[in-house]
């Protein structure tokens, strides 16, 4: 496993789990707005001093009665060839385990939700499909895939056996109420959905990317909830 870093306690990541969460490295995207550009991008790799997976396994068996769950993140996880055995060690332990994905490898995320290793997924959703590849940082071929492939996760998760979440993170310069409407339609259906208040961690990808207005929000929220009414809001307060 290539891990990037660790958050020892989190009571937010795993609703209902006090958990820790782990950060994988690398991502097949390259999103404007992403916020961990330092595990998101290759040529920057050699900043991290990160961790090797017996430290990490080392902490969660000194941490077996302080927390119940552990959330693998990234970076994008389902790239790392070696996740499930990594899962499977975690497990052992008596842990859940969260993922949080992009949704561009159906097929590993049904094998690790068939073989029930995973307690939880959390997928983000970029954008409305028309401006997948934009907000995504990709052309082309590849984002067509990348997008076919996010299409595949969705119905998995909709019509499976295993909780989830969907969310977006939510960009001035690059969503519209009428994404929210293409969304909307698109999830329509879904267990649970968040809208992700953006915020500039100080590492983007392009730091030309702003947090919205709260009345434009507002209004994606609303929107969002046309189609999918438990909509939750995260990284604001609403008001």
């Amino acid at each position: 496993m290539r891990i990037g870093g660790l958050q020892r306690l989190t009571l937010l990541d795993f609703p209902g789990t006090v958990s820790c969460t782990i950060f994988t490295i690398g991502c097949n995207y390259c999103c404007p707005f992403c916020h961990n550009a330092l595990l998101a991008l290759k040529e920057r790799e050699e900043e991290l001093e990160g961790m090797s997976e017996e430290e990490v396994l080392d902490f969660l068996e000194g941490r077996r009665k302080r927390l119940d769950g552990v959330c693998i993140t990234g970076g994008e996880p389902l790239l790392q060839s070696d996740l499930r055995d990594f899962i499977l060690k975690i497990r052992a332990m008596g842990y859940k385990v969260k993922l949080d994905t992009n949704g561009s490898n159906p097929k590993l995320l049904k094998q690790l939700i068939d073989e029930g290793i995973i307690d939880y997924v959390a997928m983000d959703i970029k954008n409305s499909p028309a401006k997948y590849a934009e907000t995504i940082g990709l052309n082309g071929e590849l984002a067509e895939k990348m997008l076919n492939n996010v299409k595949e996760s969705v119905e998995l998760l909709k019509h499976g056996n295993i909780d989830y979440e969907f969310r977006t993170t939510v960009v001035d310069e690059l969503h519209e109420v009428e994404d929210m409407t293409d969304i909307g339609k698109w999830l329509e259906g879904a267990e649970n959905y968040f809208i992700q208040d953006f915020n500039d961690s100080g590492d983007l990808i392009d730091s030309n990317m702003h947090q919205m207005s709260y009345e434009k929000l507002k209004a994606i929220l609303d929107e969002a909830r046309r189609f999918i009414p438990q909509t939750g809001l995260r990284g604001t307060d609403e008001k």
